[in-house]
């Protein structure tokens, strides 16, 4: 039952996102740069009674993902602002995303290792 109020408030949020999108993109873009995601996943594992070792392991981890998803985000704006189609821009973006996380993981596990 719990599993269902997860999806059904996680949908409602991602759907009212997408809607304020629609109507303004600014408006849209700053609310989903906001961390709703990140914090609606920390308050479910809260819930579930995860330690807090593991929200804090969770919030660094969301926090070291942040600077690939920035890649991808400027990549697929950069794609679509050149006319490339959404799946284009966003197969470009996602690419970028993937190696940038392959290149952030293979500095820190060198400047970890030394």
């Amino acid at each position: 039952m719990f599993t269902i109020i997860k999806i059904i408030v996680s949908a409602a949020i991602i759907g009212i996102i997408t809607e304020i999108s629609r109507r303004s993109p600014s408006y849209g873009g700053i609310i989903a740069a906001l961390p709703i995601v990140s914090m609606l996943s920390m308050v479910w594992l809260y819930i579930q009674g995860e330690t807090k070792e593991t929200l804090s392991h969770f919030a660094f981890s969301v926090a070291s993902g942040l600077p690939s998803t920035v890649i991808m985000l400027v990549i697929i704006g950069i794609a679509l602002r050149h006319s490339l189609s959404f799946i284009a821009a966003s197969g470009l973006g996602l690419t970028g995303w993937l190696l940038f996380l392959y290149a952030q993981d293979f500095i820190v596990k060198h400047i970890n290792s030394q």
